[in-house]
């Protein structure tokens, strides 16, 4: 127990860690020293963000993909979904929805869909700024060339997230079919960076084929990178899926891998995800506790939630749905902490 303490010691005053204490800390089963874990990374959070959570109004406008990545159940080849497309009209109307909750951001995500051209997003992104200036644009749309991402950010995107998956180079090649590009994936986000965006980068815990040894190389990727965002949530296999027989990852070792980035990186915005959420129905507040401090609930209109399948028994009504923000706003304050009507913008320091 001592040793997993002076670990936990070491890096929250240093900022670093290594491949054999990272393995210590995730193959650990003692409560306390989790519960210790969890209460430093809440303390850096708390130093730069306070007691506040910031929330993002996700709008998840198609579900159609040209990628067959294996672990996702909006892949091209998965035939059973229901796909559909939401138009720029009903886009606008969940941000007026939105806007009039609360959100000062939104996140527009949906699958690599090339009925969304450049010019459609870029329509998009003005007439949402143009209706809502103090507000945030949140972009989640998949890998795009310099120039895409430049012309979405003179329209006014703010943020751009893309999860790099895995920053093992071997593994991302048993995640996706070889038409999909390691180099091209990591390109992106330099680009991004380069461009002038908010970045966020992430991974899935308990993906298959996912070692000590390749989380430690998210690690160093992610304090190479330097994101501003950081979504780590479990792997929850979709049974149309070539996966689908794969075991899901944890949420212990999810709230682990949150801590564990908030002492490294104490800055990041972190959210608690919905996948973290699915698998333990208190995945939102454990989530904060062990030192997130971003939701998205969702703002996408009803009849499409259940659609956006990426993983099977995504949760789609309830507190992590926009209309039940008062919920949210409840489970918060019961752990001391307040949903902050802002932009909710990274600070650095």
């Amino acid at each position: 127990m001592h040793t997993l303490y002076t670990i936990i010691d070491d890096i929250a005053d240093n900022g670093k860690i290594d491949v054999m204490q990272l393995d210590a800390l995730l193959k650990n089963n003692d409560r306390e020293a989790d519960g210790y874990l969890f209460f430093k990374a809440q303390k850096a959070a708390d130093r730069i963000y306070k007691n506040k959570i910031y929330i993002r109004g996700l709008i998840e406008f198609t579900n159609h993909c040209k990628n067959d990545c294996y672990y996702c159940g909006i892949r091209r080849n998965n035939f059973c979904a229901q796909r559909y497309r939401l138009s720029k009209d009903e886009i606008i109307s969940c941000t007026d929805e939105g806007y009039r909750l609360g959100f000062r951001t939104f996140v527009l995500q949906g699958g690599e869909d090339v009925f969304y051209d450049d010019d459609k997003i870029c329509d998009i992104i003005s007439e949402i700024k143009k209706n809502h200036s103090d507000c945030a644009v949140t972009l989640s749309i998949g890998e795009k060339s310099y120039a895409s991402y430049k012309m979405y950010f003179d329209a006014g995107a703010d943020r751009y997230l893309l999860r790099h998956e895995t920053a093992d180079r071997e593994h991302y090649g048993k995640l996706h079919p070889a038409e999909l590009s390691f180099e091209n994936r990591i390109r992106c986000l330099y680009d991004l960076k380069e461009i002038g965006y908010q970045v966020g980068c992430g991974f899935m815990t308990g993906s298959p084929y996912q070692t000590t040894d390749t989380i430690y190389k998210d690690i160093r990727f992610i304090c190479e990178l330097k994101p501003h965002m950081l979504g780590i949530g479990p792997f929850i296999p979709h049974h149309d899926t070539p996966f689908a027989d794969k075991s899901a990852g944890t949420a212990v070792i999810t709230l682990r891998l949150i801590a564990i980035m908030r002492l490294l990186r104490p800055c990041m915005l972190i959210p608690a995800t919905t996948a973290l959420s699915t698998i333990d129905e208190e995945g939102a507040e454990k989530g904060i506790l062990a030192g997130a401090n971003v939701v998205m609930p969702n703002l996408s209109p009803k009849d499409v939630r259940g659609k956006y399948t990426l993983y099977d028994n995504k949760i789609h009504s309830g507190s992590e749905a926009a209309e039940h923000l008062c919920l949210l706003k409840k489970k918060f304050e019961n752990i001391g902490y307040e949903i902050e009507i802002s932009r909710g913008d990274y600070k650095d320091k």
